[in-house]
């Protein structure tokens, strides 16, 4: 069951959820519109390998914008803390964001129950497109989970800016499969 704008808010007010900052003005019929942060993180090793940390650089976005060339990925920040410990979070583009040719958060909508932090946006360009900070580029919505509840305690657990792929830690605990 998904959350309506005006509950999202209600559960902002009650503290079952976090957006901070928060602006009821961007709460829509059933999502948060999500600004985007000062900062991208760009990988710079020529392949990334999943065992091991990639190198990357991590840059702040002009106020002019950063204009993303076709093919270009980029990791960015969600200008907002988000989390909550009672619904599950997914993370999904603006329309008007996709149609400038921009992917938002593609593969990885889904936020575990539990995360609180700044979510990282993964954007890719399928057309030459600028974006700038501020900007309003992704929406958030709640959903209610069914069954007993674990919470998330993983490796990207209070995130602070856009966060490189840590899948060489899952490496790690798996005993090096």
């Amino acid at each position: 069951m998904i959350l309506t704008g005006d509950e999202l808010a209600r559960q902002v007010d009650r503290e079952r959820i976090v957006i901070s900052p928060f602006d009821p003005a961007r709460c829509t019929t059933n999502s948060y519109d999500l600004a985007l942060g000062r900062r991208v993180l760009v990988y710079t090793d020529d392949v990334l390998d999943p065992r091991r940390p990639a190198a990357h650089e991590v840059r702040e976005i002009p106020e002019e914008g950063l204009e993303l060339a076709p093919g270009e990925f980029v990791l960015a920040e969600t200008a907002e803390t988000i989390g909550s410990d009672h619904y599950v979070p997914l993370i999904h583009a603006k329309s008007g964001t996709a149609r400038m040719g921009l992917f938002v958060h593609v593969t990885a909508d889904l936020i575990d129950i539990g995360f609180m932090g700044q979510s990282t946006l993964q954007l890719y360009a399928t057309l030459p497109v600028r974006i700038r900070p501020g900007m309003l580029i992704a929406q958030v919505t709640f959903w209610q989970p069914v069954g007993a509840i674990r919470l998330y305690d993983g490796k990207y657990q209070l995130a602070d800016g856009p966060q490189p792929s840590r899948t060489y830690l899952d490496h790690q605990v798996a005993g090096r499969a």
